[in-house]
């Protein structure tokens, strides 16, 4: 690791261009989030997390020491796995180093927070200390999109193509690149993400690109071949103006590493119900259905983000990573449970009435729209067009999925 970066000892959090808290780094690997006095005394602050929102509606400013890793709200703005030790060998950090980790990608986070090292520090952590070579290494990759599948943030040229932005900040696109593990992930997710869109879930703009045509990617990543999966980042707004944004893991202060355990959908539709109300929970619900209807085991806590359009009151994310998983891991099952179940087999009423009843959700809406899905997404798998981007074999699987998920529901 850099000499200069052991000299940070505390980062400024930023929320929308405002300080509103400071991360020390103490003793012993240990870290200390502690909110700005003025954040604190103001009734109209903008919202980092309801983490942090107590029973009573109010901020909960309490101190807790969280060691090796940082508090959880921000050990999740940080990619993991493969995505994670990819960007940690080319800033040369330690992947475990979550506070130095911070450091190198805060520039350009999900949402509107932005981290930097401390008023005083940030001499230690400038540009001076690089070459120009080393500027060029490592600029590109000062960003993080948390998640596990390698991506970059990237700028729409006029022309239409994509640009990696040179210094590795700005963009209102992420660039998700092909998987070296499993074929044809990209027009996997594009043909799921239309199909949700022709099935009346809201889903950002999307394109199919060969990785050849994206400018500026480091040259290990512009090997790969085939096509990449561009998503509009729907937490940039025009002129690059940021929009909050916080996943569930997020939401219920846990690690990203347990986004498969600890909390199951009916936590997650009771949160929306009481911070969206019914538009937002008879979405999520929607989204949920048809997860199961196209096989899609991977719809963690991580995969479910809520937007911050106003600064301060939440609403559901448009839907991103769905992606048909069955075609890659013939026996997977649901992320979280749902009703007491992990089955993709299908959704019966039972399973929904424990759900609701979980949830504090009244049960006839909720069956309402899952028949509502089941009928819409059946419609739609029949007509659409863009399915014949993926190859037979997936086609075959998926298919034979839907009409098994259609089949269980119609006759509950």
């Amino acid at each position: 690791m850099n000499p200069d970066l052991r000299r940070i000892n505390a980062l400024a959090v930023s929320l929308h261009g405002r300080r509103v808290g400071i991360i020390n780094r103490l003793a012993g690997e240990r870290h200390l989030f502690a909110f700005e006095q003025d954040y604190v005394d103001d009734p109209d602050r903008p919202t980092l997390s309801l983490s942090y929102k107590g029973q009573a509606g109010g901020l909960v400013t309490s101190l807790r020491v969280h060691g090796p890793r940082l508090p959880p709200f921000f050990s999740n703005l940080l990619p993991e796995g493969h995505l994670r030790t990819y960007l940690a060998e080319k800033a040369d950090v330690n992947p475990e180093r979550e506070f130095f980790l911070l450091a190198v990608l805060g520039a350009d986070l999900a949402g509107a927070v932005t981290v930097k090292p401390l008023d005083g520090d940030e001499r230690a952590f400038g540009h001076d200390y690089q070459d120009d070579h080393h500027r060029q290494q490592n600029d590109v990759l000062r960003f993080s999109l948390a998640g596990v599948q390698l991506k970059f943030s990237a700028v729409a040229e006029s022309s239409g193509g994509l640009t990696i932005p040179a210094h590795g900040v700005g963009g209102s696109w992420i660039v998700k690149l092909p998987s070296t593990q499993f074929p044809c992930v990209p027009e996997n997710e594009y043909v799921m993400l239309e199909l949700a869109r022709a099935a009346g879930i809201q889903v950002p703009e999307i394109r199919l690109v060969p990785v050849a045509d994206i400018r500026g990617l480091p040259r290990d990543a512009a090997r790969l071949k085939g096509m990449a999966l561009a998503v509009d980042r729907f937490d940039r707004a025009a002129g690059g103006r940021r929009i909050h944004m916080e996943d569930f893991a997020q939401v219920f202060g846990m690690f990203p590493d347990t986004k498969y355990k600890g909390r199951g959908y009916a936590n997650v539709a009771s949160v929306l119900w009481a911070e969206t109300g019914e538009a937002g929970t008879y979405e999520f619900v929607r989204r949920l259905v048809f997860s199961v209807l196209i096989g899609n085991g991977d719809m963690h806590l991580k995969n479910w983000s809520l937007l911050y359009p106003d600064g301060r009151t939440p609403a559901l994310s448009p839907a991103y990573d769905f992606v048909a998983t069955l075609p890659y891991l013939p026996n997977d099952s649901l992320a979280l449970t749902f009703g007491r179940s992990r089955s993709l087999s299908g959704i019966t009423l039972d399973q929904v009435r424990r759900f609701t009843d979980t949830a504090h959700l009244p049960m006839n809406p909720v069956w309402e729209v899952v028949r509502e899905t089941v009928e819409r997404t059946a419609d739609a798998w029949r007509t659409l067009g863009s399915k014949d981007l993926i190859p037979a074999e997936m086609l075959t699987v998926i298919d034979k999925q839907i009409q098994t998920a259609i089949a269980g529901a119609e006759t509950s």
